[in-house]
């Protein structure tokens, strides 16, 4: 699967921040994701993009990713730093490594996710070492906790929480509920 993946800045953006968009950074239709790269239901939700989501609307939309950390999961924030790293790598490894946390929650720990961290970014052409020391890398943190605070400031509580224009579809639904908002959304009405 083809996938366009670009690292956008856009007026939306009111942090200033740059943005890591999969599908059409120009399109009018956003598509905003914050998630949880320890959350077992973003991680039903990123195959449903993967499979269904990005073939068919990939061209029409933009999907944004912004991060969520819940307190509860040990490993989230830590890894929601290193995607960030991954950004300055190149968009389609920080990608990557947001699917690689999501396929492999039972895998992946509070104490061994830093070596987990290590030699996946050694599998695919990171420096290890780097992505290491990102995680005490402040400027990163910052980033996580501005979109963590730009949550809370809109009520958000729940990963994942996808805003297709604002419509908010929250934890658990439906290709079909998803479908049928960016539907209204592609065509205005």
């Amino acid at each position: 699967m083809k996938t366009l993946v670009a690292i956008v800045a856009f007026a939306a953006a009111s942090l200033g921040a740059e943005r890591l968009v999969e599908g059409a950074p120009s399109s009018t239709v956003r598509v905003v994701i914050y998630e949880d790269l320890q959350c077992p239901d973003c991680a039903v939700f990123r195959t449903m993009l993967d499979t269904q989501i990005l073939p068919k609307y990939a061209s029409k939309a933009a999907f944004e990713h912004r991060d969520f950390p819940l307190p509860k999961h040990k490993w989230a924030r830590r890894a929601a730093i290193a995607a960030r790293y991954f950004e300055t790598v190149n968009a389609k490894t920080a990608i990557e490594w947001r699917r690689y946390c999501f396929g492999h929650l039972k895998e992946i720990d509070a104490d061994n996710f830093n070596a987990k961290l290590a030699d996946w970014a050694k599998a695919h052409g990171a420096d290890p070492a780097k992505a290491a020391a990102a995680l005490d890398d402040k400027a990163l943190a910052a980033l996580v906790e501005d979109d963590y605070q730009d949550a809370i400031a809109r009520g958000i509580a729940h990963t994942p929480t996808v805003l297709v224009n604002d419509e908010p579809f929250i934890e658990t639904f439906t290709f079909e509920e998803i479908a049928r908002g960016l539907e209204k959304a592609i065509s205005g009405k």
